[in-house]
């Protein structure tokens, strides 16, 4: 019988110094008690680095979010003052922007990446389908603000005429391709996809349309309306921090009813004092009449009797033997008490509307177009139905409908005949003739050019 080895040394993993030995807890309590020791030297080393890296404190992220978001709330009103100055084509390009960058976001958070791997379509068409919307919502404006110019020129004169019928068949175009693109299995997909995508033109492509048509009626109807929800969302947050105690809905939990009456009255005061101020300056009350103007050439027109003041009288009791009270003030005063009411109770709701689709969709923000702000639809949810809503309101209750250039040229271009057209030119030239607006060569001149026609 063999008898056991005796000072066998067998080779550990690690050893170093114990001759093999494991180390017992008392020299290891020894060893790493030893100052100066290089393991401790390592560990304190670790540490500070660990220290270096630990993640910002909430307080640090808040101030670090508030820092940014300021920057970028400065950087926004700044860029959008400018823009408003140096004329209406500009502000036009940022509202284009504004609801290209939205249809992209709201577009995102409905898609999934890898079911539109495998349909390669699936975005072209919604990006086709936002070509044709935009091709017929901007004709349609262009034609009807400029129609003196559109119609008189050869080139643009078919596409002028024809414009909805051409706008039709793009669609039309479109929606083939769909039906031709669909894929089994990806059904549920592919129509979801489409119904969203018109969904998404609806809300935000359309109502942008008569916020675009609200600049041509002049820079007030757009700068009012989108000045009034900013800062009703100010009050809103001041009013709801002072003294906000009932949640006023659970989709927005931070929203208070004493906030949200608080801002409604402090929007109206602003809304009254703006409007006085914007009254003043033609370049904001008169519409478009061209696209070059600025805030130094201005704009001239006949304004809008909404705008000029008119004399009111309060009778008072006989009993305090005192004249009546008379005042004056603009019309427009009485209007922007409905503006701001609306601004205040209903606006808002688009942006509860928003927060409810994104909570459906489990995402914080649509996007992160603004740095601290997240996306551009989060900060225009409530601008886009304040837009239409002050287009509805101008066109009912406003605007003034008088016969225009572009509305007579319309006329005679799409409903008289060319000997019909000739023979209103040849009237109007005697007209002018007979009222020395213009001088008799002038009428022997267009006689001239009839006589040669014939």
């Amino acid at each position: 019988m063999t008898k056991p080895r005796r000072n066998v040394q067998f080779q550990h993993r690690g050893s170093n110094g114990h001759h093999g030995r494991r180390p017992s807890i008392s020299e290891t309590s020894e060893g790493g008690s030893v100052p100066g020791s290089p393991k401790m030297n390592g560990a304190s080393e670790v540490s500070q680095e660990e220290k270096e890296t630990l993640p910002q404190s909430d307080y640090d992220k808040k101030k670090a979010t508030f820092v940014t978001r300021t920057i970028w709330t400065l950087v926004m009103i700044a860029g959008f003052f400018i823009s408003m100055f140096a004329g209406h084509i500009y502000v036009i390009g940022i509202v284009t922007a504004v609801q290209i960058v939205s249809f992209k976001e709201v577009i995102a958070i409905a898609n999934v990446p890898s079911k539109a791997k495998n349909l390669p379509f699936t975005r072209s068409l919604n990006w086709y389908f936002l070509g044709t919307t935009m091709y017929f919502l901007y004709g349609e404006s262009v034609i009807y603000y400029f129609k003196h110019i559109i119609l008189v020129d050869r080139v643009l004169l078919p596409f002028a005429t024809h414009h909805r019928f051409i706008s039709f068949m793009l669609y039309v175009i479109g929606f083939v391709f769909f039906v031709g693109s669909l894929k089994k299995g990806h059904y549920r997909f592919q129509f979801t996809q489409f119904a969203w995508t018109h969904m998404a033109l609806a809300l935000i492509n359309v109502q942008s349309h008569f916020i675009m048509n609200n600049i041509f009626e002049g820079m007030i109807w757009f700068f009012l309306p989108a000045s009034l929800v900013i800062t009703n969302d100010i009050f809103a947050y001041i009013c709801g921090i002072t003294f906000g105690r009932t949640q006023l809905i659970k989709l927005s939990p931070k929203k208070t009813v004493e906030g949200f009456v608080g801002a409604w009255i402090l929007t109206i005061f602003f809304g009254f004092a703006m409007t006085n101020v914007l009254m003043r300056y033609k370049y904001f009350i008169c519409p478009v009449n061209d696209l070059g103007a600025n805030i130094f050439t201005g704009l001239q027109c006949n304004p809008n009797p909404v705008f000029r003041p008119q004399t009111h009288t309060i009778p008072l009791p006989l009993l305090l033997h005192t004249p009546p009270v008379t005042f004056s003030i603009a019309p427009m005063q009485f209007h922007i008490l409905v503006f701001a009411t609306f601004a205040s109770l209903i606006a808002p709701f688009g942006g509860f509307f928003a927060s409810g689709l994104k909570r459906t969709f489990k995402v914080k923000d649509f996007g992160e177009s603004i740095p601290g702000h997240g996306g551009i639809t989060d900060r225009m949810d409530c601008q886009f139905i304040m837009g239409f809503f002050a287009y509805m309101y101008y066109q009912s209750f406003i605007a003034v409908y008088r016969a225009s250039v572009g509305g007579v040229i319309e006329m005679a271009v799409q409903g008289l005949t060319g000997e019909e057209q000739v023979e209103v030119l040849k009237g109007l030239g005697k007209y002018l003739v007979g009222q020395g607006m213009v001088g008799s060569e002038v009428g022997e001149c267009l006689a001239g050019v009839m006589a040669r026609r014939r």
